[in-house]
């Protein structure tokens, strides 16, 4: 009995070392694909608060476990795991990449959030759904993706600046862009010296996706720079596993797709013979072999006038070549450090002769992470060196529209001055002066000015998670966005340009100098300066409230622009060049410095899984205000339910996904840079020049205009919406806003009566504007089987913005000039109407539909046509676009990309300067000037001239509506080229048609006034990607 008894008590002893011998489990977690060790991947034991995460090596443990538990193993970006535990030892788990999760991860302010647990109006492009192609710059990649993003570029010029407007734009005079952040730097609004487009600074090669924040609460934690939404773009990442490396490169070839309808040399001809049969000595050019003159009788022939017939545009126009190669690697360096890089090259050629642009890109990114992966450092650096050769465009798209046709481009004759280019001439008193329009081909190849441009970002982020608080993360972000600029412009001998005369010398055959070499010089260096420091707490709980996060941070904005330049004037007595010297500033210097300091905070709460609640506040202090008006103050709000986790529609499978948004938030803007300078509300002093005043060499000063009452723009947005994913294989998914938005305070152009300023007009806080619109993105997923899979993309959105307030003022200049004159504008912010409306009159037409030139719709009916009788008509479109598909069939695929408007006006320009019958006719001069092609319906012959009130006639306005097919793409992917590699190759057209009933070049037109237009070409692109 006593044996049993010990023999049982040694059991009892030994029992529960046995059983505290099992339950500890020891384990490591592997990448699925590359076999490596997954660092701070989560590990709980679910149903209690027992966690923690992998080490650097891929290691866990857990103690005291229970037979049956259920452990969790997740990682953002990897398909969740869950092992059963049944009393092992060790174990090793192996989790998938999943691609689904990866792509609804969005980036925000300050972090970034699963597109299911997003509060806010924000829409992701990911790199599968960009456009393709001839592409040149980031911008170009988002055109007609997004609902409500409109994005128009100045024309078809290799680096044109993009107009980037979220549901409408917030401001009136104020900057409208987006805050642009790559990476966690904001950029700086305006560009540096010799860039048109900021987007260019980034190789589109290297992003992996775009997220666009539109309502206050998103943007909110932005503040000031946020009221026009934000962009935010993320680069690509280095891997985890084994190197990888890319090739790829194409070749475009454009051609212009639609010219200006002018006369050629024979209708020219025809033209002047019936309308202006005085003038057909004005034709060609004198015939040296006679001295007759035209019969008028012949019309079949001019006498004494040889006649060519000359394509201007043709001549101005080339099919252009251009060429792009990237190369990139990824990697984990050592097996420790993620890491990225790449170089780019691009070679552009524009359409217009000479208009040539070049640029080598590179980008590194390194990730790794230190102290048990406690310390993650995230290290970037993008750079761009630019050079383009920036041509006159006015001088020569302009002039190869009104350049007389039957005249030749070159003059090859003896006594030529112009280096072998025709110029039109004639005697006045003891000089050869230039007549008439310069010779637009001359215009283009005898002038040079290459505009270089050097620029980087780069930034490092230290993200430290506190070992005695693993919920609590403190980030420090350092960030530099620096860039270099020189500007050089000479001419040619022989150039028309630098065309001079020494008065002291009267023999016209050898009284007059040409004056080569320099005609203007530039240098700049920009140096913006971020710092970011935040902490960040956040924590999962079991209970009603599931996860709770919060942070709290001060941000630090710093921008310098120094330049400096040399200019030049023709001496008026011996018409050499020389330089002007300014000896108060002798460089003349340009410094324009603006700081921004900002204390932000936000918390995000998730209760029960179904309901998100987000918050916020920023505080931003601008050194364009005085101290008592510096600081604005931007909160905001939002609330989501995720419908979806709700039992009554957790176990309906049709309903993949559906969350309902509201959202309330204020933001701020302050950019009036562009408008009144980085000191518009202190009382300065501006030096003059010294070939301009009343002393000559004596330099003065004047008092510069100045608002002391300028404070900040407070727009607020109010947002619902709602996101949804219907039926199998996600067949149609999207997401649909609606939103109201307010902005009190507008800073605006408004005009001064005479004595009460400095100036006529200035910026003042003046205008109240209310907005309203929604937005649809539909996404559908029709076909998806092992071998091919169709998606179709489709948006649209409507926005509307009208006036309500401009302090006792019924209207104010928005601009809009015209090519008629200096000051001539036809645009207005006007009350009660849509911001940059047209003020016109309304046309008067006969009963066969042709306009009653000079007639008008007398519209107060008091029998005067005056100003009284203008209206306003809105010139930007409510309605924009977009659609697209991508299909793929084993390893063949299609995309295609359609984008536009409905609505918006474009002024005909070309119609009111070469629309009008006496336009061919000299003025002041011997040259004759072409004509739209009145034979073919381009113009109107009963315009005659363009006198009185005609120039404000809504018959220059015509309907913008257009569709434009953006590309159209086929790819053949090889996926065993050689060995492991894949190669795939792809043929290619962008901008391929554009639908339209305007009758002029291009109906997408920001500003809505079509003059010198640089045609957008239509580019054929056959390109390859090797990765290997």
């Amino acid at each position: 009995m006593k044996t049993l008894q010990k023999k049982l008590l040694l059991f009892l002893l030994i029992l529960p070392i046995g059983m505290f011998a099992q339950n500890t489990l020891k384990g490591v977690v592997l990448d699925g694909k590359t076999q490596q060790p997954m660092p701070s991947v989560s590990v709980v034991i679910e149903g209690t608060n027992t966690m923690t995460a992998t080490d650097f090596d891929g290691n866990f443990t857990l103690s005291n476990l229970i037979k049956g538990q259920k452990i969790k193993f997740s990682f953002i970006g990897f398909t969740s795991q869950t092992l059963v535990y049944e009393n092992q030892s060790s174990v090793v788990i192996k989790l998938e990449e999943d691609l689904q999760e990866l792509k609804d991860v969005v980036v925000i302010g300050y972090g970034a959030v699963k597109k299911k647990d997003a509060t806010g109006s924000v829409t992701s492009i990911s790199s599968k759904d960009f456009n393709k192609g001839a592409i040149i710059s980031a911008d170009q990649l988002l055109t007609g993706k997004a609902p409500g993003v409109r994005i128009t570029n100045n024309g078809g010029q290799p680096d044109s600046a993009p107009n980037i407007r979220i549901r409408g734009g917030a401001s009136l005079n104020a900057n409208n862009n987006p805050l642009i952040v790559i990476d966690g730097i904001p950029i700086d609004n305006t560009n540096p010296a010799g860039i048109n487009n900021p987007l260019t600074l980034i190789n589109p090669n290297d992003i992996e996706n775009f997220t666009i924040l539109k309502d206050a609460s998103a943007t909110a934690i932005f503040g000031s720079r946020a009221s026009n939404g934000v962009i935010m773009i993320t680069t690509k990442k280095g891997a985890s596993g084994q190197a990888e490396f890319n090739y790829s490169s194409n070749v475009s070839i454009g051609k212009v797709g639609k010219k200006i309808d002018v006369m050629n040399g024979k209708e020219f001809t025809r033209f002047i013979q019936e309308f202006h049969p005085t003038y057909t000595n004005l034709l060609g050019i004198d015939d040296p072999s006679t001295t007759v003159s035209d019969n008028l009788a012949t019309t079949d022939v001019i006498e004494g006038r040889i006649l060519t017939d000359t394509d201007w545009q043709d001549a101005i126009l080339r099919t252009s070549i251009s060429t792009d190669h990237n190369l990139s690697a990824r990697a984990n360096l050592f097996g420790k450090i993620p890491f990225r890089a790449s170089l780019g090259y691009n070679n552009s050629q524009g359409l217009v002769n000479t208009s040539d642009y070049e640029r080598f890109t590179y980008s590194l990114k390194l990730t790794p992470k230190f102290l048990d992966d406690h310390l993650k450092i995230d290290v970037n650096a993008k750079g761009t060196v630019s050079e383009k050769n920036a041509i006159d465009e006015g001088g020569s798209l302009g002039g190869a529209i009104a350049m007389d046709p039957t005249k030749p481009i070159y003059d090859n004759s003896p006594n030529n001055r112009f280096g072998g280019f025709y110029q039109g001439t004639k005697v006045d008193g003891n000089n050869l002066i230039l007549d008439g329009q310069w010779n637009p081909v001359a215009i283009l190849q005898q002038r040079q000015r290459p505009e270089r441009a050097m620029r980087v970002l780069a930034n490092i982020e230290f993200d430290y998670k506190m070992h005695f608080l693993p919920e609590l993360r403190a980030v420090v972000n350092f960030g530099l966005d620096a860039s270099k600029s020189r500007i050089s412009e000479s001419y040619s001998d022989n150039s028309i340009a630098t065309y001079k005369f020494n008065t002291a010398n009267t023999d016209i055959n050898t009284n007059y100098l040409f004056n080569p070499g320099e005609n203007y010089r530039e240098s700049q260096h920009k140096t913006n300066t971020t710092l970011d420091a935040y902490l960040a707490y956040s924590k999962n709980f079991e209970g009603v409230v599931k996860k709770f996060d919060v942070q709290a941070g001060y941000s630090y904005q710093n921008f310098k622009n120094d330049g400096n330049s040399q200019q030049y004037r023709y001496n008026n007595v011996s018409g050499v060049r020389e330089l002007v010297v300014n000896p108060s500033n002798p460089n003349n210097r340009y410094f324009s410095p603006l700081n921004l300091q900002s204390y932000f905070g936000r918390a995000n709460i998730d209760i029960m899984d179904k309901y998100l609640l987000t918050a916020s506040i920023r505080a931003d202090g601008s050194s364009l205000f005085r101290e008592e008006k510096r600081w604005g103050y931007f909160p905001s709000a939002a609330l989501a339910w995720k419908a979806k986790e709700e039992s009554f529609l957790q176990n309906v499978n049709m309903v993949n996904d559906l969350k309902i948004r509201l959202g309330w938030g204020k933001t701020g803007q302050q950019d009036i840079t562009g408008a009144v300078g980085y000191f518009p509300s202190l009382p300065l002093f501006d030096l003059g020049s010294v070939s301009s005043q009343y002393l000559d060499g004596v330099a003065l000063y004047s008092a510069r205009a100045y608002n002391p009452d300028l404070t900040w723009e407070k727009t607020t947005t109010f947002n619902a919406g709602i996101d949804f994913d219907f039926f199998k294989n996600n067949f149609v998914s999207g997401s649909f806003d609606v939103f109201y938005r307010e902005t009190n305070d507008l800073l605006a152009q408004v005009e001064l009566p005479p004595g009460q300023g400095l100036s006529n007009s200035f910026v003042k806080n003046v205008a109240s504007t209310e907005g309203k619109g929604f937005e649809l993105n539909l996404n559908f997923k029709p076909l998806t089987t092992d071998n091919s899979e169709l998606t179709f993309n489709t948006n649209i959105a409507y926005s509307r913005t009208e006036v309500t307030n401009l302090d006792g003022q019924e209207s104010i200049s928005a601009g809009g000039g015209l090519p008629t004159g200096t000051g001539v504008t036809i645009a207005r912010h006007a009350l009660g109407f849509q911001p940059y409306s047209a003020w016109v009159f309304q046309q008067l037409y006969n009963s066969q539909g042709q306009p009653i030139v000079g007639a008008f719709v007398d519209r107060n009916g008091d029998n005067v046509i005056d100003n009284d009788d203008r209206y306003y008509k809105a010139l930007r479109p409510n309605w924009t676009f977009g659609f697209g598909l991508n299909y793929s069939y084993k390893n063949w695929d299609l995309s295609s990309s359609f984008r536009g408007q409905f609505g918006g006006q474009v002024y005909n320009s070309r119609k009111l300067t070469s629309g009008w019958v006496d336009r061919a006719r000299p003025v002041n001069t011997n040259s004759l000037s072409n004509v739209l092609d009145f034979y073919s319906g381009a113009a109107d012959t009963d315009f005659t001239n363009m006198n009185g009130n005609t120039t404000f006639s809504d018959y220059f306005l015509e309907d913008a509506t257009f569709l434009r097919c953006e590309n159209i793409i086929l790819g053949y992917r090889f996926n065993k080229f050689y060995k492991t590699s894949s190669l795939r190759v792809y043929g290619g057209v962008n901008n391929a048609f554009v639908v339209t009933k305007y009758s002029g070049q291009d109906p997408e037109n920001f500003d809505s006034i079509d003059n010198n237009f640089y045609p957008r070409p239509r580019v054929y692109t056959f390109g390859l990607s090797l990765d290997f």
